[in-house]
């Protein structure tokens, strides 16, 4: 796709193809633009065929290929370009985007079963055929809605007359629970009737009904039957075994019902997912979770993250469930492999360090660290993956490493200066509770408030780490001079706003209170007069600004000070308990 300008479509159809690229290109998150640059693509020379210009066939190609790598979900566009390759290319070129289809979407039951039929038509080798039908089977056969699949391996069994081969997969169906079980059982029974005995069921079971039989014939005094005779009494205890079957796979039809009625949207689309349906997901892998069976607890959850892809929330607890299995250490893998690289975007970085986190619990310390090195690449004032990144070094490699990641950071023009006053009071806590020197950690403050002043985050850092300094009777005077002196910086130096600073002397006011000596009150007081009074006793906004080599600094505009105001919850603290009652759509983030 480098130049249009070469290709067989008109120089108006090239423009509208480029100018679509770019619209896509600027924004790739864009559903409609991707579906417009695919229409023009597939519009060029009056509509695409075998015949058409080798360069618009690369074209369409390209974008396809794009549009899927960015979507690999979307099993309905897998199917188009499928049909447009066999159009194009014959039945080799589309079975290669089938199989790119099924390797993206594993349990879609749509694009096995369109895969399935093309085969059908297409190959007339059996066992080929009935090969990619058992691949499908183990893909998408549990699927409550499977019905169309198997529908499909049965009838292609009924062309070719294999009625010993539909019996055997009715046989695997009637332990389904799904949509339409019933229909299922009816023919399996009525096919059970015209088959040998000998192929209803296991020699074993066949041996023991057998003995049955004979044992109760001896209680009632018939000493001789005909084989006919008790081969039907056989068959009558092999029918009340298919009807207790029958029973249980109802039961767990009913159960499963609740949650399946439920299901609005079984397909991924990029749109927001509403509160209800999520709410029962949750409900649904509750209870699949709660029934033990691990195969159906794993499709139910490939099946929810299909669904809720865009939501880390399911990721998260397929990994954690996954990870309480023994031996799943690869699974739990692939996991956070498929949400970190393809799902979820990285401006949620959460999923990504909990990745990293995985990675380093099964010793692959190397990894950890990439991972949060090319988070940092697209987010450079993430501060949690910054902070998260550092503590992996102090884990693995000691305090200086820990040390030496917050300096490259904070050195880095990449990184905005309220991220970087983050940091600074990270590495003061480092030194204060890993290295258990106040005096750097004290020194790292001081050294940087001229820097970071217009940080609340800096101020709240500094003030905690004084008031948690133990004191006694002899030095209590000396703690009161060091904290009165952060809240004289604070009113000399900061630009936050006069909000902020109040929210900061109601902390000192409380220390005054529980802490002070015995003129803390004459403090107190004047402190409540001049930054909690009226308007005409505020001392607040009547400081004078801070200066900067002399020349007085300007105010914080409204941008700048939401961003030195600004919390940094970690990323675990947004995953509360959802609210079951909440109404409308689920945004992603």
């Amino acid at each position: 796709m480098a130049d249009f300008n070469q290709f067989g479509a008109s120089d108006e159809e090239n423009a509208e193809i480029k100018k679509l690229t770019l619209e896509v290109e600027a924004d790739t998150d864009n559903f409609e633009s991707w579906e417009k640059l695919i229409h023009a693509c597939e519009a060029q020379e009056g509509g695409l065929n075998r015949n058409s210009s080798p360069q618009a066939l690369a074209t369409l190609r390209a974008v396809y290929d794009r549009f899927l790598l960015k979507f690999p979900l979307l099993f309905g566009y897998w199917k188009k370009y499928a049909d447009l390759e066999f159009n194009i290319s014959g039945p080799e070129s589309a079975e290669m985007i089938y199989e790119r289809g099924c390797a993206s979407i594993t349990n879609c039951v749509d694009l096995w079963t369109s895969y399935c039929s093309f085969k059908m038509e297409t190959t007339h080798t059996p066992h080929l055929v009935r090969e990619l039908f058992e691949r499908a089977a183990t893909c998408v056969g549990l699927d409550f809605l499977a019905h169309p699949f198997w529908d499909k391996y049965i009838e292609y069994e009924d062309r070719q007359e294999a009625q010993d081969r539909i019996f055997a997969i009715l046989q695997r169906v009637i332990h389904i629970p799904m949509h339409q079980y019933a229909r299922y059982f009816e023919r399996f029974r009525q096919l059970a009737h015209s088959r040998p005995i000998k192929e209803l069921v296991p020699a074993e079971t066949l041996a023991r009904f057998r003995a049955e039989v004979e044992a109760e014939s001896a209680a009632y005094g018939v000493m001789s039957r005909t084989e006919l005779e008790v081969e039907r009494d056989i068959r009558a205890k092999i029918d009340t075994m298919f009807y207790e079957i029958f029973q249980k796979t109802q039961d767990e039809t009913t159960k499963r019902w609740t949650y399946e009625s439920e299901i609005k949207r079984p397909y991924f689309h990029v749109t927001e997912l509403d509160n209800s349906q999520l709410a029962n997901w949750r409900k649904y892998l509750d209870f699949e979770e709660g029934e033990g069976d691990y195969a159906r607890t794993t499709f139910l959850y490939e099946r929810c993250v299909v669904t809720c892809a865009l939501y880390d929330e399911f990721w998260l607890r397929y990994a954690r469930w996954m990870s309480a299995q023994p031996g799943k250490e690869e699974e739990v893998r692939h996991i956070y492999m498929r949400a970190a690289t393809i799902f979820v975007p990285i401006s949620r970085p959460g999923i990504r360090l909990q990745f990293a986190y995985f990675e380093e619990s099964c010793g692959r310390t190397g990894v950890a660290r990439d991972i949060h090195e090319a988070v940092l690449m697209q987010l450079p004032d993430c501060v949690e993956a910054i902070v998260s990144w550092a503590n992996l070094e102090r884990r693995q490699n000691g305090l200086d490493a820990a040390i030496q990641v917050y300096k490259a950071q904070i050195d880095s023009p990449q990184v905005n200066i309220f991220t970087k006053a983050v940091l600074v009071t990270r590495w003061a806590f480092l030194l204060w509770k890993i290295k258990g020197s106040v005096d750097e950690a004290r020194t790292v403050f001081l050294k940087n408030v001229q820097w970071y002043a217009d940080s609340r985050h800096f101020w709240e850092k500094w003030l905690e780490f004084e008031l948690e300094q133990p004191t006694n009777a002899e030095i209590e005077s000396q703690h009161a001079e060091r904290v009165k002196h952060i809240f004289d910086e604070l009113l000399a130096k900061s630009r936050i706003s006069s909000q902020a600073k109040k929210e900061l002397f109601l902390v000192y006011l409380t220390y005054l209170q529980e802490r002070g000596g015995a003129d803390a009150m004459k403090q107190f007081l004047t402190i409540d007069r001049e930054i909690f009074g009226p308007a005409s006793l505020a001392m607040l906004d009547k400081q004078p600004i801070s200066k900067e080599n002399g020349v007085p600094r300007a105010p914080l505009d409204d941008a700048t000070r939401a961003k030195a105001e600004s919390r940094y919850p970690a990323y675990y603290e947004y995953y509360t308990e959802p609210e079951s009652s909440l109404q409308g759509t689920a945004p992603f983030q």
